[in-house]
């Protein structure tokens, strides 16, 4: 019999799979592409994001119109889908845990630091923006409260709330305070320094850079660290209410968010992300999460849909089922084809080829993880860099 999408998948010896959740990961990983790859396509990549240098989203024209909008549709929400799934991954994992009479947080803090270290390296060698160093921070802190009772984690969730809407606040206030030319994402233009650096520096160079600059390439995790509490929580909550199931419950808290998500989401988004570049920490950390709770909603509504699995949702689920591996590689690819270590074309395409052939990359990209993922797992169980994380873990 065929397995649909929204069953279970079991393993003899193995909690059950929500193929549900591997699909939606796979989503989330290639949505985050969606946002970084015109971080790596823009001139000084990395740095750009500090200094304001990716320039404001505009609908003069109609490639500055769908650069626009694949840019709203991705710049914050699909992290925010994937750090909601993270938080469904720690409550099944506690929950393997408390049916096999284990301690926890027990070996999990190992596993954590073990993430914490792998987004160092990742942080490094490959990419200033990575989402695992903090990832793994907040995951010690919500696996502790998982021991806990339910009304203190649902203090924690309200007071991190508060907490995340009273900094992007303050943080807007501020912006608007300082006028266009203020803060981040402010007018300043990149140095010629930092362009040139990206464009023909050498690999050690770059590393270097990110070294020195740790700071400020480190402040989203600060920025968002009580959304990523908020986030893993509510991930928790919804796992533990049914809303992945392929039951009655389950399908009608997708629709519910689906519902909720886009239609608060989707207009707070489009109106935040015309109002000014000052109004830029509200689009993706506060509409963003609202869109992702959306487009949870929405990809459950799709997948139920669906009666037999193509090549599109067995590659997304693919992708999902090695989403560590698929983030790194993902970035790794962008690296190669746009910095002058690999083809250069962020600086050989000049801008009559933008925003095309950036969308192209990211098309290219996720077809190549799809297809590539879809292989590996014909072969092995996990995703290579999943398998190097079990292998340490057991030593």
């Amino acid at each position: 019999m065929t397995e649909t999408l929204t069953s279970p998948a079991t393993t003899p010896g193995r909690p059950a799979r929500l193929p549900l959740l591997d699909v939606m990961r796979g989503v989330a990983i290639l949505g985050t592409l969606m946002t970084n790859v015109w971080i790596f396509t823009s001139p000084g990549a990395e740095w750009a994001v500090v200094s304001g240098g990716q320039g404001t989203m505009s609908f003069g024209s109609f490639p500055a119109a769908a650069e626009s909008t694949m840019r709203l549709l991705a710049n914050g929400k699909f992290l925010s889908l994937l750090t909601i799934l993270f938080g469904v991954g720690l409550a099944i994992q506690y929950g393997a845990a408390e049916r096999r009479g284990e301690p926890w947080p027990g070996r999990y803090r190992w596993r954590a630091l073990f993430l914490f270290a792998e987004g160092t390296l990742h942080f490094v060698l490959v990419f200033a923006w990575d989402v695992l160093m903090g990832y793994a921070l907040t995951a010690l802190l919500v696996a502790w409260l998982l021991t806990r009772t339910q009304k203190a984690r649902h203090r924690v969730m309200w007071w991190a709330a508060g907490l995340h809407l009273t900094l992007i606040g303050l943080l807007t206030a501020g912006l608007l305070a300082d006028g266009p030319q203020g803060g981040t994402p402010g007018g300043e233009s990149v140095s010629r320094e930092v362009v040139d650096l990206y464009a023909h520096g050498g690999y050690l160079e770059q590393v270097r850079f990110r070294l020195d600059h740790a700071l400020e390439f480190r402040m989203e995790p600060l920025l968002s660290f009580c959304l990523l509490v908020l986030l893993f929580l509510l991930g928790v909550r919804l796992f533990r209410a049914g809303a992945f199931g392929s039951d009655a419950t389950g399908r009608r808290i997708r629709a519910r968010l689906l519902a909720w998500g886009l239609g608060l989401g989707l207009p707070l988004g489009v109106a935040l992300s015309q109002a000014g570049p000052e109004f830029f920490l509200l689009d993706r950390y506060v509409a963003g999460p609202l869109m992702a709770l959306g487009y949870l909603g929405l990809i459950g509504v799709l997948v139920e849909r669906v009666r037999r699995p193509g090549p599109l949702l067995n590659g997304l689920t693919g992708v999902g089922r090695t989403a560590l591996s698929g983030y790194v590689l993902q970035n790794v690819l962008c690296v190669f084809v746009s910095y002058g270590i690999g083809l250069g074309l962020a600086h050989r395409l000049d801008e009559s080829w933008r925003p095309w052939w950036v969308m192209g990359l990211w098309a290219v990209v996720c077809a190549v993880l799809m297809a590539g993922s879809t292989l590996w797992l014909r072969r092995f169980c996990t995703g290579p860099l999943e398998s190097v994380q079990k292998w340490a873990l057991r030593r």
